[in-house]
């Protein structure tokens, strides 16, 4: 029989079968171990549930994967979608822009999407719209509150894998108890002095939606490094930058201090967002000061 890896715990797989939409606490053969392959949360699998106990069965044979992902550790994603509060907590947008990078890395295509829409303004909605539609992203808003926007999300996440991200407490847990009630997923408020989440998700988990169709939470993030790219690269993961930088009178401009910069220019005339250019110089810092061995 043919499932998918939904989560692994201490060596058990869990297995969810389409064919007859169950979940079977599965172990891997031991020559797994000889090959060096271990099982993945997406993994698609076949497993033998023959001479087994009810509801469990051996990992036989592990598919060959479409991608797979080091942050978070699993396999065969179509796509990410990065989830902040639009407020309450402001969204940090540097940190959105860490997850950007590191998902352009390892090509998964991203959906942004802000939370909390019922409570921002619409010209605050319509900033961070532009902000991320200039840089070729998909841009969803959405009130899980208010059930607003949910139409929209599950056109985009409807036959897909999709691994959802974002920091604690902005609502990934609530969004996912909407789609698939069953998953009874444990949701942090907001707290209040700080206006930050309280950590929910422990361990990456995939939730079956409906044929095809599943979504990945994952422990929410605070801080996000991106050590493993060279400063030089940098400004590639900035795809609004490609439309000028032909102009820019040094081949290899780095479009930060240098005379006849085209990038720098744009941004002058407003065509680059101020709040992506500016955490692009952060990150460029941050990265100048990283110790290569």
């Amino acid at each position: 029989m043919k499932g998918k890896i939904i989560k692994g715990i201490a060596g058990f797989y869990y297995v969810h079968t389409p064919e007859d939409n169950q979940v079977y606490e599965c172990k891997a053969k031991g020559v797994f171990r000889n090959q060096k392959i271990k099982p993945l949360v997406g993994d698609n699998v076949e497993i033998d549930t023959k001479d087994q106990e009810e509801g469990k069965g051996i990992i036989r044979d592990v598919l060959p994967r479409l991608n797979e992902l080091i942050r978070p550790a699993v396999a065969n994603v179509d796509q990410a979608m990065v989830i902040f509060a639009a407020a309450e907590p402001a969204p940090n947008l540097n940190l959105l822009d860490r997850f950007l990078i590191m998902m352009q890395k390892q090509k998964v295509d991203v959906i942004v999407c802000f939370n909390k829409m019922d409570i921002i303004t619409e010209s605050e909605m319509k900033q961070l719209e532009e902000t991320y539609l200039r840089c070729g992203y998909k841009v969803v808003f959405t009130s899980v509150l208010q059930k607003e926007g949910l139409t929209g999300i599950y056109d985009l996440i409807r036959g897909k894998t999709t691994v959802l991200a974002g920091p604690s407490g902005v609502g990934k847990s609530s969004l996912i108890n909407l789609f698939q009630p069953d998953a009874n997923m444990e949701t942090g408020n907001v707290s209040e002095k700080i206006k930050r989440g309280k950590h929910t998700t422990r361990h990456s988990e995939l939730i079956y939606v409906e044929r095809d169709t599943y979504l990945m939470d994952t422990p929410g993030f605070s801080s996000l490094y991106i050590n493993e790219i060279e400063k030089e690269e940098l400004k590639d993961y900035f795809t609004e930058f490609k439309d000028y930088e032909e102009e820019c009178r040094f081949i290899g401009c780095m479009h930060l201090n240098e005379p006849g910069c085209a990038v720098k220019e744009a941004l002058k005339e407003k065509k680059i967002s101020k709040i992506r250019y500016e955490n692009y110089v952060l990150l460029f810092e941050e990265l100048k000061n990283v110790k290569r061995y």
